[in-house]
């Protein structure tokens, strides 16, 4: 049976996807990979927060009333699933119709009670100081999120659909806004998301650069172009199996995005290990947060380096040559300046710079906490494509095709190469991100584990 950690875990991605699918203007802006990543650990902080105080030896994080003593496993959990509601409620206010249902269907509604005597006050108590710490935490949440660093490309935005021309790149090693239809048919313009995160608080780090790696290749190397070449290469041959996996770990809009994938997988482990409820009040706060850290170090990279995606360096050192590359429905030879990613054409590349790779900084971050918090690496998911792939309709083995994961860092490993295998980033991004990640997903674990163990 569901712990709550799992069940509001659930019910956050629910919301998540559905306004990736249908949320517009303002609301839309709230999903994002690092927002996604800082509302998860706000949850689960929440979450933690409001079972620390009935525990006789964690520290809660923010919460600073004072211990619960006698309480019954049904006050504690009324006092975790009212911390839940409250946060949810603030970071996705549009959806507080779904939180509204989720707190009905375990015997509560919502309440504005902050008597810490009753277990909906400690619940209540506990998300008003993880939020009031997180409106100040350089997000910018009440702005919606908006850049507050007053970032501007160097690069026009480039339509993916048509050839570059040669005044399209202006800057061949500096990232580029793209220009796509978007599922309706709309020209669509994403501008960076995120450009100020670095400035977020993080949970364990000392700074966002304290993990920083060194510069990626620069453009005036021949390994610029062996990067870019080699990107080519993957894509042209690709199998079914590694357009499968490009498919599966894209986590574009619509899904529960990267961050929102690995407390999937968490969910699993809670379900295979029979978690009890302090197991995963532990395990999704340390999750949550490490991959909430992964998101500010791998975006303080892409801000610090600005670095270019393949879409952008390929059609600039391929144009006037004919290459092999995606149409857009199959692989053929083309001009090089028309190359595109294998990914739906309705997000062809994610609105922010390549180096590092966030699917391999939040996976391998994410990959070391339940390598940690279990004692072993070993998982033992899989996941079997059920229909065609969206990207390619008429690829008609891919549906029935099986990716599995003997372990944690598998897992983390094929999430960093999908993105290869998709176009998106270089072999390097990917293996810096997973190097980060390692990093942070330990620092983090430690710390998280000190919290419930009760060490300052």
């Amino acid at each position: 049976m569901d712990t709550p950690s799992v069940k509001w875990a659930h019910t956050a991605l629910e919301a998540i996807r559905h306004i990736g699918a249908t949320g517009v203007g303002a609301e839309r802006n709230r999903i994002g990979p690092p927002m996604v990543a800082r509302s998860l650990a706000l949850l689960h902080t929440a979450i933690y927060d409001a079972w620390a105080v009935h525990d006789a030896q964690a520290l809660p994080v923010r919460l600073s009333t004072a211990r619960v003593t006698g309480a019954t496993q049904v006050q504690l959990e009324k006092a975790i699933h009212h911390a839940a509601h409250k946060v949810l409620v603030d970071q996705f206010p549009t959806e507080s119709a779904t939180f509204d249902a989720m707190l009905a269907s375990t015997g509560s509604a919502p309440s504005s009670s902050t008597n810490p005597a009753t277990p909906e006050g400690v619940g209540n108590l506990a998300a008003l100081a993880v939020l009031a710490h997180a409106h100040a935490d350089g997000a910018n949440q009440a702005g919606l999120y908006a850049d507050t660093t007053g970032y501007l490309p160097v690069n026009m935005p480039m339509h993916v659909t048509a050839p570059a021309k040669p005044s399209d790149i202006l800057a061949p090693d500096r990232w580029q806004p793209l220009a796509y239809a978007d599922p309706s048919g709309a020209v669509k313009v994403p501008g960076y998301i995120g450009p100020q995160w670095a400035l977020v608080r993080p949970f364990a780090l000392q700074s966002a650069g304290q993990f920083r790696p060194s510069a990626p290749v620069p453009i005036t190397s021949q390994a610029f172009l062996d990067q870019a070449k080699h990107v080519v290469a993957v894509q042209d041959g690709l199998n079914v199996k590694q357009k499968v996996t490009a498919e599966y770990w894209a986590d574009g809009p619509s899904s529960e995005l990267p961050p929102g994938h690995w407390e999937l997988f968490a969910a699993f482990v809670s379900a295979r290990d029979h978690h009890t409820l302090a197991q995963d009040v532990k395990l999704f706060f340390a999750l949550a947060n490490a991959i909430h850290d992964a998101a500010i170090a791998v975006w303080d990279c892409k801000r610090h380096y600005d670095y270019v995606r393949p879409v952008t360096a390929i059609r600039h050192l391929y144009r006037g040559k004919r290459i092999r590359g995606w149409t857009g429905t199959t692989e053929a030879t083309i001009d090089g300046e028309a190359w595109r990613p294998y990914q739906v054409s309705t997000f062809p590349t994610p609105p922010f710079p390549e180096f590092v790779s966030g699917h391999s900084g939040f996976s391998m971050a994410a990959a070391e906490v339940l390598r940690r918090f279990t004692g072993s690496d070993a998982f033992g998911h899989s996941y079997t494509q059920p229909v065609p792939l969206r990207v390619e309709p008429t690829l008609a083995s891919a549906a029935g095709t099986t990716l599995s994961w003997s372990s944690f860092t598998a897992a983390a490993e094929e999430a960093g190469e999908s993105r290869l295998y998709g176009g998106i980033h270089f072999y390097e991004g990917n293996v810096a991100g997973l190097a980060l990640g390692r990093k942070v997903g330990a620092l983090a674990f430690e710390r998280a584990q000190a919290c419930w163990s009760g060490r300052p």
